[in-house]
C-alpha cells in the first residue's frame, strides 16, 4: 500500500530526504559545517523555550575541587594526554557541578524516572574544561540530527501538554539503537535515590592527546564514593507524596553538615582507528566500552565542600558546553559529540545571551587572562583585558598592543580523514540487542521485575502496532525479556516476533553495506540474505 502521508520539509519548503543521519565524510569521518538541514533544526530547537532550559531545566549545583593522580591506571598520565589538569598532583581545580533531570519542566519533581544530567566545569589554570555528560553511561541515539525529535517526543503532548508513553514508544519503536537505553531507564537505574549516589558519564567518545602529538580515544567515568543505590516506582512515588525536591535537600544538607560527596574520576582507554575488530563501533554512543577488555583506569578524584550562594545566579545561569576542552582532551568524530559541541554553546547564547562567559559563574578562575577579541552585545559590562590599548579588537596587528597567537605544540595531533561526503547509518553489525539483553540478564531480580512492571504498564498506553514493535526489540535483546513483557500487557508474543526488520535496517546480526557507484557516489543499502 503507497504511504500518502504528507511530505517532511525545510521550513523553506525543501523536501528532507534524510532525516536520520549527518552529512560526514566516510562513515566514521568528522560532519561538516555545511550540515545546514540540522544546523536549521538544531538551532531552532535551541530556541524552543525562554527562559527555561529546553532541556536539564529541573537542576541544583554545587561547587567543588578536583585533585589529578598523576596517573591514569598504573601509568603516568603524560603518556595520553598533555592536560596539566590531569598531570599536576598537589593542585586543587576547582570546580562547579550541576545535576539534573532532562525531560521534565523547572519545577518539576526529582523523583520523575528520567536520565539525570552530571555537567562538570573544571576552572583549570588553563582555561575552563566542561564535561557535560549524564548518569546513565549510554543514550537513545548516535545522531545528533535525530535529537531535537527525541525530546518532542519525550516532552509533553503539544495539544494535551501531557508526556505520553505511546510519543516516547512511537520514537523509541524506529530506533533499535535505543533499546539499550529503555532498558537502564525503565529499570531502578532510572531513578536515582540521589545526586550524591549516582554515576557520571561523559557518555560521548573523546581524544586524550600527549606531547608527541599521539591520540587516544577515551570515555570518562565518574564513581561515587558513597555507593550507587537507585529507587524502585513505589519508593520514588512515596518519597515524591511528601517531597518533589528531595535530591537537591539532600546534596545541600550533607554539604553543610561536612558529608561532602566526593567521586573517583576514571577513564577508558582504546587505541585511535575504527578498531574493526570490535563488534559494535566506538565512536557510537548507544553502546558501553566492555570494562573487561577496556578498564576503569583511576585518575584524580572530586569533591563537592559548598553549596551556592544564590540559585539563579550561580545554578540557573551556569552554562556548560561540550566543545569547552583544554590542550590535551580533543573531539572524537562521535556524530552525537559533534553536534551537541554546536548546540550547547548556541543555546547559552540565546538563554542566557551572548556574553554568558562574563558571569562570575561561567569565567575561568582568577588569574587566568581572557583576552579575546569578542565585543558589545546584550548585558556587557567589560571589555577584555587587551591592555592599554582598547582600540585593537582585531588580530593580527603590528603594534605592540595587540595580540598574538598562542604558540603551537611541539607536536601536533593530526588526524587523517579520507571518504566521500554522503549521509550514512553504521555498517558494523547491526547489533543494537547485544548489550541491551547482558544489561537485562545483569540485573538482579528485582531490578528486573521492576523494568518489567514499569515496560508493561508503558505497552497498556500504546496502540497494538508500538506495542508488537517494542516487544519485537525486547525479544530481540533476550527471549525471556520480550515474552514477559508480551505476557504481562497481554500482547501477543508470536505475531510481535513475525513482524519484518524496520525498514532500511538490517535485520539484527547482518550487516548494512556500503556500494561505491561507477561515478564515485555511495550509497548504503541492506546486505542481502
Amino acid at each position: 500500500m503507497s504511504d500518502q502521508r504528507p511530505i517532511l520539509t525545510t521550513r523553506q519548503g525543501h523536501p528532507v530526504r534524510d532525516n536520520q543521519n549527518t552529512r560526514t565524510v566516510g562513515e566514521r569521518g568528522p560532519a561538516t559545517l555545511e550540515n545546514y538541514q540540522f544546523i536549521e533544526k538544531i538551532t531552532h530547537f535551541d530556541r524552543e523555550r525562554i527562559p527555561e532550559r529546553v532541556v536539564h531545566a529541573r537542576g541544583a549545583g554545587a561547587h567543588g575541587w578536583f585533585e589529578a593522580y598523576g596517573k591514569i591506571g598504573d601509568e603516568p598520565a603524560s603518556k595520553y594526554t598533555r592536560a596539566r589538569v590531569l598531570n599536576e598532583t598537589g593542585v586543587r581545580t576547582p570546580m562547579f557541578v550541576r545535576f539534573s533531570t532532562v525531560a521534565g519542566a523547572k519545577e518539576s519533581p526529582e523523583t520523575e524516572r528520567d536520565p539525570r544530567g552530571f555537567a562538570v566545569k573544571f576552572k583549570t589554570v588553563d582555561g575552563n574544561w566542561d564535561l557535560v555528560g549524564n548518569n546513565l553511561k549510554v543514550f537513545f541515539i548516535r545522531d545528533a540530527i535525530k535529537f531535537p525529535d527525541m525530546i518532542h517526543a519525550f516532552k509533553p503532548d503539544p495539544v494535551t501538554n501531557r508526556q505520553e508513553a505511546w510519543r516516547f514508544f512511537d520514537f523509541v519503536a524506529q530506533h533499535p539503537e535505543s533499546i539499550h537505553m529503555v532498558t537502564w531507564l525503565k529499570s531502578p537505574w532510572g531513578i536515582p535515590a540521589n545526586y550524591r549516589e549516582m554515576e557520571g558519564s561523559g557518555v560521548n567518545t573523546y581524544k586524550l592527546v600527549n606531547d608527541q602529538g599521539e591520540a587516544v580515544l577515551c570515555k570518562f567515568h565518574w564513581i561515587p564514593k558513597q555507593g550507587v543505590r537507585n529507587l524502585t516506582s513505589s519508593q520514588a512515588s512515596e518519597i515524591q507524596g511528601k517531597d518533589v525536591g528531595h535530591a537537591t535537600r539532600d546534596l545541600y544538607d550533607n554539604i553543610k553538615a561536612g558529608n561532602f560527596p566526593e567521586w573517583e574520576f576514571a577513564v577508558q582507554i582504546m587505541p585511535d582507528g575504527p578498531n574493526d575488530h570490535l563488534s559494535f563501533d566506538p565512536l557510537d554512543d548507544t553502546k558501553l566500552w566492555p570494562v573487561d577488555q577496556f578498564p576503569l583506569r583511576p585518575c584524580g578524584r572530586m569533591v563537592l565542600d559548598r553549596v551556592p550562594d544564590n540559585f539563579f545566579a550561580e545554578v540557573e545561569q551556569s552554562a556548560f558546553g561540550t566543545g569547552v576542552l583544554v590542550d590535551g582532551i580533543d573531539f572524537s568524530d562521535d556524530k552525537m559529540l559533534q553536534g551537541r559541541t554546536l548546540s550547547y554553546s548556541d543555546t547559552q547564547r540565546y538563554r542566557v545571551g551572548p556574553n554568558y562567559l562574563q558571569l562570575p559563574i561561567n569565567a575561568p578562575q582568577p588569574g587566568v587572562k581572557v583576552y579575546s577579541n569578542q565585543r558589545d552585545g546584550q548585558m556587557t559590562y567589560m571589555v577584555d583585558g587587551t591592555g592599554p590599548n582598547k582600540h585593537i579588537n582585531y588580530e593580527p596587528s603590528t603594534l605592540a598592543e595587540g595580540l598574538r597567537e598562542a604558540p603551537k605544540p611541539a607536536k601536533e595531533y593530526h588526524q587523517r580523514v579520507e571518504g566521500r561526503l554522503g549521509r550514512y547509518q553504521t555498517s558494523r553489525t547491526e547489533d543494537d540487542y547485544t548489550q541491551a539483553g547482558e544489561r537485562y540478564r545483569s540485573f538482579q531480580d528485582w531490578e528486573r521485575e521492576d523494568l518489567i512492571a514499569n515496560l508493561v504498564a508503558d505497552m497498556k498506553q500504546c496502540p497494538e502496532p508500538i506495542q508488537l514493535r517494542m516487544v519485537w526489540h525486547f525479544w530481540h535483546a533476550d527471549e525471556d525479556y520480550g515474552r514477559r513483557v508480551a505476557e504481562g500487557a497481554g500482547i501477543d508474543l508470536e505475531k510481535a516476533k513475525a513482524l519484518p526488520p524496520l525498514p532500511g535496517r538490517a535485520a539484527p546480526g547482518k550487516r548494512l553495506q556500503t556500494e561505491t557507484y561507477s561515478d564515485g557516489s555511495q550509497a548504503q543499502r541492506v546486505a542481502a540474505e
